[in-house]
C-alpha cells in the first residue's frame, strides 16, 4: 500500500501530464499555479517527468523567443498517465465507498437509518 505522501506525489504527476496534454505550451509557472504547487516543486516534477522519458521539450518553432518550450508526452509518457489515472479513480472509489459506510454507520447511530436522511448517489436527502 502506498503512503500518502506517494498518493499525493503521484495525483500530482498525474494532474501536471493532464495539464501537458491540454496544453503543451504552458510554462512551469503557469502548471505551478494550475496544481497548487511552489514554481520549483512544479520544474522539479516536469524534470522528472522529462528524465523518466514520460515528457519531451520541443521548442516552439514559430516564436522569436527561443527560450519557450513545448512540453509533450511521449507514448511512454501516455502509457504512465493512463496508469496513474486508473490508481487515481480506484483510489477514489474505495475513498467513496469507505466514506459511505462511514455516513451510514453515523445515521445508525444517530437514530436517522429509519430515512429521515439517507445517503443516495453522493447526495444527502
Amino acid at each position: 500500500m502506498a503512503s500518502r505522501r506517494q498518493e499525493q506525489q503521484a495525483e500530482i504527476r498525474l494532474q501536471v501530464m493532464r495539464l501537458i496534454a491540454q496544453n503543451p505550451e504552458m510554462s512551469s509557472r503557469q502548471g505551478a499555479d494550475a496544481v497548487g504547487v511552489s514554481n520549483g516543486s512544479a520544474y522539479y516534477v516536469l524534470t522528472a517527468l522529462v528524465e523518466k522519458g514520460f515528457v519531451k521539450l520541443g521548442n516552439f518553432k514559430n516564436n522569436p523567443r527561443k527560450e519557450q518550450y513545448a512540453y509533450l508526452l511521449t507514448p511512454k509518457g501516455i502509457r504512465e498517465k493512463s496508469i496513474l489515472t486508473h490508481s487515481f479513480i480506484d483510489r477514489k472509489r474505495q475513498e467513496f465507498e469507505d466514506l459511505r459506510a462511514e455516513i451510514q454507520a453515523l445515521e445508525a447511530e444517530a437514530g436517522l437509518a429509519g430515512g429521515k436522511v439517507s445517503f443516495d448517489q453522493g447526495k444527502l436527502k
